[in-house]
């Protein structure tokens, strides 16, 4: 799904968001330096594969924390992790690099790529996310991400994910 698609899907499935629409960023520098609203809510999105190329893994984390690949690894018994590739991306979630997002598992057909959110946000009134493309951001209720991931039947798990800062 592209942008469009997706705020399409969240509006005819009663999820309510607050959109800005802003210049493509790729990174967490370049997306402090637009001023957005609500910097407490800002997410990282990461994919990544272990290292035999068979099971791949979306982790959203607090956008300020560098997660540990390696404490993550251990900690949630998956294989050894590291960046999945650009054409796995693009194969896996229909995305492009910077454009990652937990919206992106709305394109995970097999409905097998297993999502992780950082457990800072269980307490927060929103967490900031690309609607599929790095030209927006859309803020929404941790909880309804969940609930709109959970509907898709990807596996969720709400973790506590340590900073390596």
């Amino acid at each position: 799904m592209n942008k469009n698609e997706t705020l399409h899907y969240l509006d005819q499935h009663g999820i309510k968001y607050e959109i800005v629409e802003h210049q493509a960023v790729y990174n967490m520098a370049e997306m402090e330096k637009i001023a957005l609203p609500h910097p407490e809510a800002d997410a990282k999105n990461l994919f990544v594969r272990d290292d035999k190329k068979r099971d791949y893994y979306l982790l959203t984390i607090k956008g300020d924390k560098r997660v540990n690949l390696h404490q993550f690894h251990e900690e949630n018994n998956t294989r050894r992790l590291s960046f999945a590739s650009p054409q796995d991306l693009k194969e896996k979630l229909g995305l492009e690099p910077g454009s990652v997002t937990p919206l992106g598992l709305l394109n995970d057909s097999h409905h097998e790529i297993p999502f992780y959110l950082d457990s800072y946000f269980s307490d927060q009134p929103r967490i900031a996310i690309h609607p599929n493309d790095n030209t927006a951001t859309i803020w929404l209720d941790p909880q309804d991400l969940l609930k709109v991931i959970k509907d898709l039947c990807n596996p969720v798990k709400v973790v506590k994910m340590s900073s390596n800062q």
